[in-house]
């Protein structure tokens, strides 16, 4: 199974999450060896597909100067575009990124961006949705399509919100000179937002790449006295756990990896002992009945969406 390495946590303090504890910043160079550290060991640990963005705070600039020490073919790096970093580190900032789909952001950021090459392999619209009229936007899909040409890259998009399915859709029929623009898709998806499953035989006929985000609900998947709804499902977890001798993480994870075959599951994991927990995914099966079990935890979109958008930045 294929774990690739998140990088938003790797490249600010603060990310959104069920985590209560605050984040000390006041050791950004510190904060940075810590960060540079984990890539290492990722490597060292066999993942070679790295996912960033310069939303992520110091994250695509740390993967650039990490990437810089290899020279191995098989490393894949995925980039985004979309987002500006702007809390700059501050624990109470009002506004920690901002999203601008434009044409003259998609250009800015590429210019950094392409710095990244040969290793980049993967270009995507961070978080694009109907709203910013994105996948509408002649000029900048333009732009991609003469990207992924000029580079051969796979251009792709990642998706947040209820609306997930709709905006995979949409995407599928995006053409330019004849030709399908969208080649990846990094999409939400647990046992408690299962929307992915409506679409992922689409995917796979049409041998689109799907990344899987999100793997652990931003945390929700641990017990959590504030969810006192999801009882049953930290008493399935814990069960699981203890059979498979490993974290509610890899059983998360692993969920994720044999309900979507071939799909790429992001790790966030902030160390390196997070890492190995989460790669312990590698050294078990779940069972088709372990399965359908965890496909009974299913929530609405709705209420997953509702609850995610209470999650602190911290």
């Amino acid at each position: 199974m294929k774990l690739g390495l998140g990088t938003a946590a790797l490249g600010r303090p603060q990310y959104i999450n069920v985590r209560t504890e605050t984040c000390d910043n006041s050791n950004l160079t510190e904060f940075r060896k810590q960060s540079f550290a984990v890539l290492e060991a990722a490597y060292n640990l066999g993942v070679r597909y790295f996912d960033t963005a310069p939303g992520y705070g110091l994250a695509e600039a740390l993967v650039l100067e990490w990437v810089q020490t290899k020279s191995d073919n098989s490393i894949e790096i995925a980039t985004k575009w979309g987002y500006t970093y702007t809390a700059n580190f501050d624990l109470n900032a009002s506004v920690h990124e901002v999203k601008e789909h434009s044409l003259s952001k998609l250009k800015e950021q590429w210019n950094y961006s392409k710095q990244l090459l040969p290793y980049l392999k993967v270009f995507q619209i961070h978080s694009a949705t109907l709203e910013t009229g994105v996948l509408e936007n002649a000029e900048v899909l333009e732009q991609l399509a003469f990207l992924k040409k000029e580079h051969n890259l796979k251009i792709g998009l990642t998706t947040t919100g209820t609306n997930q399915v709709e905006v995979i859709k949409k995407a599928l029929h995006i053409l330019v000179d004849g030709e399908s623009v969208f080649d990846a898709f990094q999409v939400t998806y647990n046992f408690l937002d299962q929307s992915l499953l409506e679409i992922s035989s689409e995917l796979i006929s049409q041998n689109k790449s799907i990344v899987i985000k999100e793997a652990l609900a931003n945390g929700r998947v641990f017990k959590n006295e504030n969810y006192a709804h999801y009882s049953e499902v930290y008493a399935i977890l814990d069960r699981l756990s203890k059979k498979h001798c490993v974290g509610v993480d890899a059983i998360s994870l692993k969920y994720c990896a044999q309900t979507i075959p071939n799909s790429i599951v992001l790790s966030g994991a902030s160390t390196e002992e997070q890492l190995k927990e989460n790669l312990k995914m590698n050294s078990f099966t779940l069972s088709t009945d372990e399965i359908e079990l965890l496909n009974s935890l299913k929530v609405s979109p709705e209420l997953y969406w509702t609850e995610r958008k209470k999650l602190a930045w911290n």
